[in-house]
């Protein structure tokens, strides 16, 4: 898998682009493995999906947001100066509330520019998770968390959230790119 840097205006482009009109995503696959827990996989924009479903990403301790889908949720929901009150530090996940819906930031690493461990991350969702749990959120859409620009594993990842999640009602919805946008994507980091 290729990853790239790209500046926060082509993300925001990008995503522009191949979201249009930000039309209903397309159904992939679904997963359960008991109680209401499922996983299902979509193709298309993370930002249109239902406003009953709480959203979730990764981000650092210093709330740098600046690249990747972490700059459209800077952009979109805000609130950098009430994350950092929150003082969160990794394998925490700081919360915003908009829309009616809660904002989730996975904090898996001390700064930006530092990678998030596998521990890190299972340690921030299972805090997701007691918030979850406690305010009765019982839908999550996210990107594949940790798999962009911050390079771990997918297929690991899906394990993890199965591991946390899979006792409980909630149910998780996985968004990815239509493969346009991952070939510009692609394309965009060659030229760098």
């Amino acid at each position: 898998m290729l990853l790239c840097r790209m500046s926060s205006s082509n993300v925001i482009n990008l995503y522009r682009t191949w979201s249009g009109v930000q039309q209903p995503a397309g159904k992939e696959r679904t997963e359960s493995a008991g109680l209401g827990w499922r996983i299902q996989y979509v193709t298309g924009d993370l930002f249109s999906c239902p406003r009953d479903e709480a959203l979730a990403h990764c981000i650092s301790e210093d709330c740098r947001m600046g690249a990747g889908i972490a700059v459209l949720f800077k952009q979109k929901f805000k609130g950098v100066e009430r994350l950092k009150e929150q003082k969160k530090v990794p394998g925490q996940c700081a919360v915003l509330q908009r829309d009616g819906r809660f904002v989730y930031y996975l904090v898996t690493k001390k700064r930006a520019s530092q990678k998030p461990t596998y521990d890190s991350l299972t340690r921030s969702l299972e805090d997701m998770k007691s918030h979850c749990l406690r305010n009765e959120v019982t839908k999550i859409s996210m990107p594949r968390i940790g798999c962009g620009l911050d390079r771990l594993e997918w297929r690991r990842v899906a394990v993890i959230l199965e591991q946390v999640f899979k006792h409980t009602n909630i149910s998780i919805t996985v968004y990815s790119l239509p493969a346009k946008a991952q070939t510009a994507v692609m394309k965009e980091n060659w030229r760098r």
